[in-house]
């Protein structure tokens, strides 16, 4: 999977409705804004450090970061300055059209490349990338999925990483990247500072299935098939993740569904904004809006959650009120 990602992203720009999918920040502007916004009250929150990294995991076209921060620049002009803005990006390609609306941009492979600092991160839609390793209860043992020749095959696994007991033929997930990013930054937010919101698709608490898919010509591919061909993803186990960030020190927030969390920050409102100074567009605003907060549509799959130091006030949309 990892392997396959990589190529994947690196030889072709797969966002959009040109591309194989299409991510909320394409979907509507107000998205980028909102969580533009989202960053500057947690960094008046954090006491407004200056500088503050303000980084991105996962940018694809530099979409969220330019719409974060042309609101930003326009409501919080003191955070837009203090910010130093970096983006954790491995295609080449990508970098390239990142680099053409975020010239000012620092460029890391991983988030250990970014520097000491208080931190704001944004990630959308960047763990389900992350690669998964798949495990199958046969006969009271788990046993692990390869690939071999296009098609899975089982090996005996009696150190899986998941507790001895479970039912016949269950599958279970473990994303052990996704983990050391949650460790990672849960140390250093505790060490030094700030939050990372994350955005993703999948459930609120660990359980049990096979959830790795493929899109390719924005359809579901098989996952086998032409590796490098297709994007491949899988459920996000953000209860394992908040288990790690509290371990490294970490404070969590959520996970809560994308629809509330984005409610609760004002995408409707500002959709509305939007549509009433392009009447022309206004009901694409309206629709793109729905589309993201709707249960039926990414309101609910999709949810939030954030790290951060444990000192700091609850972000933004993570309140009870």
């Amino acid at each position: 999977m990892a392997r396959a990602n990589a190529t994947y992203y690196a030889s072709r720009d797969p966002f959009g409705t040109a591309g194989d999918f299409i991510t909320s920040p394409e979907i509507t502007q107000a998205f980028g804004e909102c969580l533009g916004l989202w960053a500057a009250i947690t960094w008046q929150l954090m006491g407004r450090p200056d500088p503050v990294i303000l980084a991105e995991a996962g940018p694809g076209r530099g979409t969220l970061m330019a719409d974060a921060l042309r609101a930003v620049r326009s409501m919080v002009p003191d955070f837009a300055r203090a910010a130093r803005l970096h983006l954790i990006e491995t295609s080449p390609l990508l970098r390239e059209a990142q680099r053409a609306r975020l010239p000012d941009a620092s460029w890391h492979e991983d988030i250990s490349g970014l520097p000491d600092g208080p931190l704001i991160l944004l990630a959308n839609e960047f763990l389900d990338a992350l690669p998964i390793r798949q495990f199958l209860r046969r006969d009271g043992g788990w046993m692990e999925r390869f690939v071999e020749n296009g098609r899975f095959i089982e090996q005996p696994a009696p150190d899986a990483p998941l507790p001895d007991a479970g039912e016949e033929g269950e599958i279970r997930e473990v994303n052990e990247p996704a983990r050391a990013v949650a460790s990672a930054l849960g140390a250093r937010l505790a060490a030094q500072g700030g939050a990372a919101l994350f955005i993703d698709y999948g459930p609120g608490e660990s359980g049990p299935g096979d959830s790795l898919q493929a899109i390719r010509n924005r359809k579901a591919a098989d996952p086998l098939a032409d590796p490098g061909a297709s994007d491949l993803t899988a459920h996000v186990d953000f209860a394992a993740l908040a288990g790690a960030a509290r371990a490294a020190g970490a404070a969590v927030h959520g996970p809560l569904p994308q629809g509330l969390f984005l409610l609760r920050l004002g995408l409707h409102s500002r959709a509305a904004a939007l549509a009433a100074s392009d009447p022309g567009r206004g009901a694409r605003h309206l629709e793109a809006a729905t589309r993201l907060t709707a249960p039926e549509a990414m309101g609910r799959l999709f949810k939030a959650m954030v790290l951060c130091h444990p000192s700091l006030p609850t972000p933004p949309g993570f309140g009870t009120a």
